[in-house]
């Protein structure tokens, strides 16, 4: 589905997501035009679903990240649904994921500090529906984050 030409623009994206098209085209040793056409080719398969401001949390004040594995009560048939559908409306919830195992949900908050969080975690997520058990984890440090994807 992609060609060589199309892999050097996705490094590229990925390198410098600032990056116009016609510096990308010029780094992916292609013409803008054609840069611009594979572009939009595939930003209308899905390949590319966008460019977006990666912000530094930690600039903004918040300096607590926890994650949070729940254990849900699955007798109950919308269980996961209606446990997503509260927990997205924590604006300090920065992901969810479903899961399998003993696990059912991780959930990865911020919080400006401890205070914050305890009051996040017993205002907020102590009130999420259908929860039977939560085990918290305080991150520590991050030992490798990358988002790029090897191409």
């Amino acid at each position: 589905m992609l060609d060589d030409a199309d892999r050097r623009i996705l490094r590229q994206m990925q390198a410098d997501p600032g990056a116009s098209s016609a510096q990308i085209a010029e780094r992916a040793g292609l013409t803008s035009a054609t840069c611009w056409r594979r572009i939009e080719r595939m930003q209308a398969a899905g390949i590319i679903r966008g460019v977006r401001a990666v912000i530094d949390w930690h600039a903004l004040g918040y300096e607590v990240e926890v994650s949070l594995r729940i254990i849900l009560d699955k007798s109950q048939p919308r269980a996961f649904e209606d446990f997503a559908d509260a927990a997205r409306k924590i604006p300090e919830v920065l992901e969810i994921q479903t899961l399998l195992g003993q696990v059912d949900v991780r959930i990865a908050l911020i919080a400006r500090d401890l205070a914050h969080y305890h009051e996040i975690y017993r205002s907020r997520i102590l009130t999420l529906p259908h929860v039977t058990d939560i085990d918290a984890l305080m991150h520590v440090a991050r030992v490798k984050y990358n988002n790029t994807v090897p191409l």
